[in-house]
């Protein structure tokens, strides 16, 4: 039994007005709840938000963040983007107020069952594979939370038959109180947001908390290959492994081309490893984890398999874009950490042109050195972090700073000869010149785009 919330009435903050923190405040709204919103951008920035908000009956304080605001209030729910170590909600806590994120809010008004992914790399291919097999399953589904979509604007369309497939990122998951997923599923942990979280282990509990309410109704699935993850299995819940390179006891692993999932020592085959078409050993694993969580749901082999065959991929997940004179180029701006990296270099066997760069994260670019050295030819820097992968890298692979995007898409289309393979894998946030990762991959398939046609006028112009 879910513990309950009465919202009408209540004094709600939500702290931050991006995506969530506008689903929040309406959502809140909508049951009733005296809602302030806080925001640090002023109204003339947020225009359009400032208006639906404000129809909505949405108190806003704009321009900054009053002490006060926090203290006159029954609950807080930040936007993920918003610190915890904030002062004004260290404060808030101190007196007790509850400071919730907006999944723990959105949890407790759900309906039906929910498998909820994390892990440093892989959350949003998992994530959408998962519910792609439920999808073709038959079963109703939806997908949320950090792949796009706030898990609180799914509340009134979930049904108690129904599943809700979530996403869930550290930012999340480290202001939780009761929540508790079904089937949880920790895909791996390598450092990431350390300018965030400060330590490698306080990102780690961050992810982990994943499994904090869980009971042995419920089940955890981990990935059995990592170096960090076997660490932080839960307890208080039954465990599932999931491994590409051994056999598990209890989970999902490969021996041949078999897929298979054991349990209470019954083998059932699920799929073929060359069902799969997705690059990348990662991928594989981002499969098992899926058709681990996709069983312990009740779907039956036939559709897992149909699911995985018929997936095509995620935007911005090693995305094939075009081939220009015998040169592939491919977008994996959500490669946003090191590790992502890794894993996008390692599912080519060489040839490639690399780009790197953005906003550095408190990253080692070092560990990028040996895997460099044996797949790629050239490495183009771009943003902030230049400066720091350049000298990290020293010696490793001939590195040159391009300084934009755009600049680095010409130098490699100067550079590249047939055969050769040019990867946007950039290993770090791209705030410092783009929205989003999703805004930075666009920009790259459009600067790509723009290219073939380029080369296709050119082509057309020497017939002629």
């Amino acid at each position: 039994m879910k513990p309950g919330i009465e919202l009408a009435g209540k004094q709600v903050l939500v702290v931050g007005l991006a995506r969530t923190g506008i689903a929040t405040a309406l959502f809140c709204a909508a049951r009733g709840a005296r809602v302030t919103a806080t925001e640090e951008r002023t109204e003339p920035e947020i225009a359009e938000t400032v208006a639906k908000l404000r129809a909505a009956g949405v108190t806003l304080e704009l321009g900054g963040h009053g002490a006060q605001t926090f203290v006159d209030q029954d609950l807080i729910i930040p936007s993920p983007g918003v610190p915890p170590t904030m002062p004004a909600l260290a404060a808030a806590r101190a007196i007790g107020i509850p400071v919730w994120s907006e999944i723990e809010l959105a949890w407790r008004f759900l309906r039906g069952r929910m498998i909820c992914i994390t892990g440093s790399n892989g959350k949003t291919t998992t994530t959408a594979l998962t519910g792609h097999i439920l999808e073709t399953a038959g079963l109703p589904v939806q997908v949320a939370g950090n792949i796009g979509t706030p898990l609180i604007s799914r509340v009134d369309v979930s049904s108690d038959m129904g599943f809700t497939v979530v996403e869930a990122s550290s930012f999340q998951l480290e202001s939780i109180a009761a929540f508790r997923p079904d089937i949880s599923v920790l895909l791996n942990l390598t450092p990431d947001h350390l300018d965030r979280h400060g330590s490698f282990e306080a990102y780690a509990r961050a992810k982990t908390r994943l499994f904090e309410n869980q009971t042995d109704e419920d089940a955890a699935v981990v990935n059995a290959d990592d170096a960090m993850a076997p660490q932080y299995a839960p307890t208080n819940t039954r465990v599932f492994w999931f491994s590409r390179q051994r056999h598990v006891a209890q989970g999902c692993f490969v021996r041949a081309d078999e897929i298979l999932f054991r349990t209470d020592g019954t083998e059932t085959v699920l799929l073929r490893r060359r069902d799969i078409g997705l690059r990348g050993n990662h991928n594989v694993e981002n499969v098992l984890a899926a058709a681990a969580a996709a069983t312990l749901a009740g779907v039956e082999p036939r559709a897992i398999a149909e699911g995985v065959k018929s997936f095509a991929g995620v935007e911005h997940r090693i995305e094939y874009v075009a081939t220009i004179s015998g040169v592939e180029y491919f977008n994996d701006s959500k490669a946003t950490n090191v590790d992502a990296t890794l894993k996008a270099l390692d599912a080519f066997p060489g040839n490639l042109l690399v780009i790197l760069g953005g906003r550095d994260k408190g990253s080692d670019y070092t560990l990028l050195q040996a895997a460099l050295a044996r797949h790629a030819r050239l490495v183009l820097l771009i943003g902030d972090a230049a400066e720091k992968i350049e000298t990290q890298l020293a010696g490793a692979v001939p590195a040159e700073r391009a300084g934009t995007l755009a600049r680095a898409v010409e130098i490699v289309s100067e550079r590249a000869r047939p055969g050769d393979t040019v990867l946007l894998a950039p290993a770090c946030a791209s705030f410092d010149q783009f929205e989003n990762y999703e805004q930075r991959g666009r920009v790259f398939k459009q600067l790509v785009r723009d290219l073939a046609q380029k080369h296709a006028a050119t082509a057309a112009a020497r017939k002629a």
